[in-house]
C-alpha cells in the first residue's frame, strides 16, 4: 500500500486484498455512523414536526428499504471486485468515459457537502465559544477532518470507534433530559404541532437523502469479506441508524413543537448538545471527503491515464473545502447540489442491471479477481447509457407519482436490461488500458 508521503493511497484504482479486508462490525460501526449523524436527527425532527409518530414510523420504514436494497446490491459487487464505485462503473455499463464523468459528479456533490457540513459544525462551535469567529471554526474542523481522512480509511475507523458511541451516549442524554418530563405513550399518540407532511414526500426525503450514500457504498464495501458480511452491515448500520436516531427526533419534536434541531438540543443539555451536533457532522464528513478523493483519483485516471496519489488529493480537496466553508460561499451552491443528487438513483439502477443481470463485461472482471489487478482493458464511451442516465434522471425530475427516487431507479433499470437484450450496448472508441503499477496481493474474498 504506497504512502508516497501523504496518508494511505488505499487502493484507489486497483483492488482491495484479501489480507486488507475487514471484520464486518467495525465496518458497521462506520456505516451506523453515516447513517445515524445529524442529518438523520433533523429528518426525524422534521417528520416529527408534520406526522404522526406511527406515519414517520412507516415513512422511515419504506425509505429505509428502498436504500439498504441499494447499498446490499451495489455493496455486494463492490465486496467481491474489491473496487471503488467509480472504478467498478467502468466494467458496470458506464465504461471508462462515463466513469469519469460519474467520479467528477460524485466529487462535486460530496466536497460540497463536505464544506456546508464544516460550515454547521463551525457555527455550533461558535456558539460554545463565541470569541472565536464562526469562519475559524469552520477552518479547524474541516482541517482536522481532513487531517484524519489523508491517513486513510483506517483512521476513519479510528473516528468511527471513539465518535459514534460518544454521540449515542449524548443523544441519549439529550433525549432523556427532555422527553423524561412527558409522557412517551401521549406524544406516539399525539398530532403533529406543524403543517402536515404526507407520506410520499416523506419516504422520498428519506430515500432521496440516502441515495448517494448507496450509489458510492462500494467504496467501504471493498473491504468487505463476504455478501453475508455486506448484508449484516447495512441491515444493522442503517436499521439502526434511522430508527434511533430518526424516531428520536420525532417523538423531541412533538414533545418540545419544534422541527429546529439546534434549538431542541441546546435546550435539553446545553452547549454539550453542540458538542453532539458536531461529532454527528463529523463522522458523515470523513466519508464524504474520502468518497470525494477516490473519484478525483478516478476522474484522472480514467480522462488522462494519469495515476494520482489519493492522500494528495484528499488534502487539496479537504483545504479546498474548508476555505469555501470558511468564506461562507458554499450555501449558495446548495441547489446545484440538490439537482445533482436527482442523477444518482439511476446509478446504482445502471450498475445493478450490468453486473447482475445482462454481465456483458463481468466476464472481464472475474476472469482477474484473482490477481489483485482490474481487468487490463475497459470499453471507452458507451452511448446508449447516457441516453438511459438522462432519461432515467428526468422521470425522476418531473414525474410527481409514486417516489421520484425509487422511479428514477427502477426506470434505468429496466431500460438497462431492454438495451442490453436488444443489443444496444456497444463501446464506441478504442478500449483503454488500465493504468496499473505492480500486482497487489490477491483480491479473493471468502
Amino acid at each position: 500500500m504506497s504512502t508516497s508521503g501523504t496518508g494511505h493511497d488505499d487502493y484507489p484504482i486497483t483492488r482491495v486484498p484479501a489480507t486488507k479486508r475487514k471484520h464486518w462490525f467495525g465496518i458497521a460501526v462506520q456505516r451506523f455512523g453515516q447513517t445515524s449523524d445529524l442529518s438523520q436527527f433533523l429528518l426525524g425532527a422534521t417528520f416529527g414536526f408534520g406526522m404522526t409518530f406511527w406515519d414517520a414510523f412507516w415513512a422511515f420504514t419504506v425509505g429505509a428499504l428502498i436504500v439498504e436494497a441499494l447499498m446490499i446490491f451495489v455493496g455486494i459487487a463492490g465486496m467481491r471486485q474489491g473496487l471503488t464505485t467509480s472504478m467498478l462503473a467502468r466494467w458496470t455499463g458506464f465504461g471508462r468515459g462515463g466513469a469519469s464523468v460519474l467520479g467528477l459528479a460524485i466529487c462535486i456533490s460530496l466536497i460540497g457537502w463536505f464544506g456546508i457540513q464544516s460550515g454547521i459544525s463551525g457555527a455550533g462551535l461558535n456558539q460554545i465559544v463565541p470569541e472565536i469567529p464562526t469562519w475559524a471554526w469552520s477552518l479547524a474542523f474541516g482541517l482536522v477532518v481532513t487531517l484524519i481522512v489523508v491517513r486513510g480509511f483506517e483512521s476513519m475507523q479510528w473516528l468511527a470507534n471513539i465518535t459514534v458511541p460518544l454521540f449515542m451516549v449524548l443523544i441519549a442524554w439529550a433525549a432523556w433530559a427532555e422527553l423524561s418530563n412527558h409522557s412517551i405513550s401521549q406524544l406516539i399518540n399525539d398530532a403533529p404541532p406543524g403543517p402536515q407532511l404526507d407520506f410520499v414526500t416523506a419516504t422520498t426525503i428519506v430515500a432521496g437523502s440516502a441515495v448517494l450514500g448507496a450509489v458510492i457504498t462500494a467504496d467501504m464495501t471493498r473491504y468487505n469479506r463476504s455478501a453475508g458480511d455486506v448484508v449484516k452491515q447495512t441491515v444493522v448500520g442503517m436499521t439502526l441508524g434511522n430508527y434511533t436516531i430518526g424516531m428520536i427526533g420525532v417523538l423531541l419534536a412533538h414533545a418540545m413543537k419544534s422541527a429546529d434541531v439546534t434549538q431542541i438540543i441546546f435546550s435539553s443539555v446545553g452547549w454539550i448538545g453542540i458538542l453532539i451536533i458536531v461529532l454527528g457532522t463529523s463522522k458523515i464528513n470523513d466519508w464524504n471527503l474520502y468518497s470525494a478523493g477516490l473519484g478525483v483519483v478516478s476522474f484522472f485516471n480514467s480522462a488522462m491515464n494519469k495515476r494520482l496519489n489519493r492522500g494528495h488529493v484528499t488534502l487539496l480537496l479537504g483545504v479546498v473545502g474548508t476555505v469555501l466553508a470558511a468564506a461562507g460561499i458554499l450555501d449558495k451552491f446548495i441547489d446545484i447540489l440538490m439537482l445533482l443528487g436527482v442523477v444518482f438513483p439511476p446509478v446504482a439502477g445502471i450498475i445493478m442491471a450490468e453486473y447482475f443481470v445482462i454481465r456483458k463485461w463481468r466476464p472481464l472482471l472475474e476472469a482477474t479477481r484473482d490477481s489483485g489487478l482490474p481487468p487490463a482493458e475497459s470499453p471507452n464511451w458507451i452511448p446508449a447509457t447516457f441516453i438511459i442516465w438522462a432519461i432515467s434522471a428526468v422521470l425522476g425530475y418531473f414525474v410527481t407519482f409514486g417516489l421520484p427516487a425509487f422511479n428514477s431507479l427502477a426506470a434505468a433499470f429496466l431500460l438497462y436490461i431492454i438495451a442490453g437484450k436488444l443489443n444496444l450496448l456497444k463501446s464506441y472508441g478504442d478500449n483503454h488500458p488500465t493504468e496499473t503499477t505492480t500486482k497487489e496481493e490477491p483480491v479473493t474474498a471468502p
